[in-house]
C-alpha cells in the first residue's frame, strides 16, 4: 500500500518511456511482480506451515518482505524494482498461513464474525499508514528541500526514505513476533519455543509479581472459552482421549503424555480416493474461486485509482457516453492522504460494521449482496471527470467509501464461507494456501492487463474502458455466489455415528486421515501402501508422521 502514492512518479523517474499514456502497463507490471512471485511460492509455504509451525512461516514472511523493501527503495531502475517486488513475493506467503491461524485460534462458530475482522482491521491500520509514509516521505529533496539537500543518498534514491521507515517497522515486527507470538499448529505449540520464553522473562521483569495470578485466573475463566476446535470438530471418524485445552502445567508433559493417544479402527477394502477429492470439495472450490475473482478486481481497483488520480486534466471535449479521458492531476501527498482516509474509515468499519451486518443478514447473504451490488461502482467510477470540479472530490470520496465499505464485507464474509467449507481443520492450511495463490495470480493479473487495457483505451479516447472491464469480471462473482453454500463444514456438531463411538473408543478411520496426509504427502496408496501403514497406534507416531 505504501506505493501507490507515488508508484506513478516513481516509473517516470526510471524514463522507460516517452509516452505517459504507456506508464499505467508499467505501474500494473511493479504492481503484479509480488503476487506473481507470491503466487508461485502461496502453496508451498502453506503446505511448509503444515510441517513446521505457523510462526516460523510468518517471522519468514515479515523477513523477507523487509529485505524487498530496502531493495525497492534502492532500486535505480525498472528491472531492480521488479527484483525488489519479486522477492517480496517469494518469501512472504503470509496471507493464507494468517488465516489458517485464525482459523486454529476461534472457538465457537458465532464468534467468526469478531474473529475475522481482526485480521482486515489491521490491514486497514496498515492502509492508513502505509499510503501516509508514502506519500509524505516520497521525493524528499523536493518536498524537504530545507531538511534533505541535493547531492545526498536521498536526492540518489528519491523513494528509499518510504521504504527504509517500512523496512523498521518490519523488523520490529519481526522481534515481537520471536518474543511473543504463539504456535497454536495443533501437532506443535507444544515444542519448546525459546523465543517466546524470552519474551515471558521479559514481561516478568517489566510487570508486577501480582500481574501473572491475574492472567491465570483469567485463563482459567476463560478456558471453556478458549478450547481449540480440534477437540469439538475433528474430522470423520477420528476422535482422542484427550482435548485439545490443557492447563498451564500441561506444557511440562512428556511428549507420550502431551499428544493424543489413537488406535485404529479397520474398516475392511475401501475404494482408493485421493486426498486432493476429498480436501477440495465442490464448495471449498467455489469459494477459492469466489477470493480469485475478489483479488482480481479489488486489486486492479487498487492499483488504477491512484493512476486515475495522477493522470493530467483532459481539456478535450467529451463524446458521451463512452468517449472522454484525462484524471485529476492530484500530487503524491493528496493520494496518500486521501488513501489513508479509506484506510481510516475502513478500520472503523471493520471493527464495528462487519460483525453487525454479519450477525444481523448472515454470512452468505452478505457476501451475495455486496459482489452483486459492486458491479456499479466500476461503471460509475471513470465519469467522477465528467462532474463540476467543486463536487469531484466529493464524488471520488464516496467511491472510495463505496468501495472500502464492499471489500470489508466481501472478504472476511468469503474467508468464513471458506473455513467452514474445509471437512477437516487437519487440511486448511493447505486449503488456504491453494486460496493464498489462487488470490496471488489474481493480484498479479489484475494490475497487469489492467494497464493493457487502459493504455488501450487511452488510445481509444475511453478512460472508462478499464473500469468497465473490471465490472464484467465483477459480474462472474455476482453470478458464482449463486451456487456458494453456508455450509458448516468441520464446524459439524457431532453425529449420531460419533456419539455411538463414544469418547471412550478413539478410532482413527483410514479414509477420514487420507484427507489429511494425502493433501500434504500427495495421493493415498492402498491401505498396505499407505503412509498409515507404517504407523503403528501411539500418539508420538501418529503426530510426527502427520507433522511430516
Amino acid at each position: 500500500m505504501s506505493i501507490f502514492p507515488y508508484i506513478y512518479y516513481m516509473i517516470l523517474s526510471f524514463n522507460v518511456t516517452s509516452e505517459e499514456r504507456q506508464i499505467s502497463i508499467y505501474v500494473g507490471l511493479v504492481t503484479s511482480a509480488f503476487a506473481f512471485a507470491e503466487f508461485s511460492t502461496g502453496v508451498v509455504w502453506g503446505r511448509l506451515s503444515d510441517r513446521v509451525g505457523r510462526k516460523p512461516v510468518l517471522l519468514t514472511g515479515l523477513a523477507g518482505t523487509c529485505l524487498s523493501m530496502l531493495v525497492f527503495g534502492f532500486a535505480p531502475n525498472l528491472p531492480i524494482a521488479l527484483l525488489g517486488r519479486a522477492l517480496g513475493g517469494l518469501l512472504n506467503g503470509n496471507i493464507g498461513v494468517l488465516q489458517t491461524t485464525v482459523a486454529e485460534i476461534v472457538t465457537v462458530k458465532e464468534h467468526q464474525p469478531r474473529a475475522y475482522s481482526i485480521m482486515p482491521f489491521v490491514w486497514s491500520l496498515g492502509s492508513i499508514l502505509g499510503p501516509a509514509l508514502g506519500g509524505a516521505l516520497a521525493q524528499p529533496c523536493i518536498n524537504y528541500p530545507s531538511i534533505f539537500s541535493r547531492g545526498t543518498l536521498f536526492d540518489r534514491y528519491p523513494f528509499l526514505l518510504p521504504n527504509l521507515v517500512c523496512a523498521a517497522i518490519l523488523a520490529v515486527g519481526v522481534l515481537v513476533g520471536i518474543l511473543f507470538l504463539e504456535e497454536t499448529h495443533e501437532l506443535m505449540k507444544h515444542r519448546r519455543d525459546w523465543g517466546l520464553e524470552c519474551g515471558k522473562w521479559i514481561l516478568s521483569r517489566c510487570s508486577k509479581p501480582s500481574s501473572t495470578n491475574t492472567f491465570d485466573k483469567a485463563g482459567d475463566a476463560n478456558m471453556e472459552e478458549s478450547r481449540s476446535l480440534l477437540e469439538d470438530d475433528q474430522p470423520p471418524g477420528y476422535q482422542t482421549t484427550e482435548g485439545s485445552p490443557r492447563d498451564p502445567s500441561s506444557r511440562s508433559q512428556s511428549p507420550s503424555t502431551a499428544h493424543p493417544k489413537v488406535v485404529f479402527k479397520h474398516e475392511g477394502p475401501t475404494r482408493t480416493l485421493s486426498g486432493v477429492h476429498l480436501t477440495f470439495t465442490k464448495q471449498v472450490i467455489l469459494n477459492i474461486a469466489g477470493y480469485g475473482i475478489l483479488a482480481y478486481h479489488t486489486m486492479s481497483f487498487d492499483q488504477m485509482m491512484p493512476v486515475f488520480l495522477s493522470t493530467p486534466v483532459s481539456h478535450e471535449p467529451p463524446s458521451l457516453p463512452f468517449q472522454f479521458t484525462g484524471g485529476f492531476a492530484l500530487s503524491s501527498k493528496k493520494i496518500g492522504l486521501m488513501l489513508s482516509f479509506q484506510g481510516v474509515y475502513s478500520m472503523l468499519a471493520q471493527l464495528f460494521l462487519f460483525p453487525f451486518i454479519v450477525r444481523r443478514f448472515g454470512t452468505l447473504k452478505t457476501y451475495r449482496f455486496v459482489v452483486m451490488s459492486w458491479p456499479m461502482l466500476y461503471f460509475l467510477t471513470p465519469y467522477l471527470v465528467l462532474l463540476p470540479v467543486r463536487f469531484q472530490m466529493t464524488g471520488v470520496c464516496v467511491c472510495l467509501v463505496w468501495r472500502i465499505t464492499s471489500q470489508i464485507l466481501a472478504f472476511p464474509s468469503n474467508a468464513i464461507l471458506l473455513t467452514n467449507s474445509a471437512p477437516s481443520l487437519l487440511v486448511l492450511g493447505v486449503i488456504n494456501g491453494i486460496a493464498a495463490s489462487t488470490a496471488s495470480m489474481s493480484r498479479a493479473l489484475g494490475p497487469t492487463l489492467s494497464g493493457f487495457v487502459h493504455s488501450w483505451g487511452l488510445k481509444m479516447g475511453c478512460t472508462g474502458l478499464v473500469w468497465w472491464a473490471a465490472g464484467l469480471i465483477c459480474i462472474l462473482g455476482a453470478i458464482e455466489s449463486m451456487w456458494v453454500d453456508e455450509g458448516s463444514g468441520r464446524m459439524n456438531p457431532h453425529t449420531a455415528e460419533d456419539e455411538e463411538v463414544g469418547i471412550a473408543d478413539p478410532l482413527i478411520k483410514s479414509s477420514a486421515m487420507e484427507v489429511a496426509i494425502a493433501a500434504v504427502d500427495g495421493p493415498t496408496q492402498g491401505p498396505s501402501g499407505s503412509p498409515l501403514g507404517s504407523l503403528t497406534p501411539r500418539a508420538p507416531a501418529y503426530c510426527a508422521g502427520s507433522a511430516q
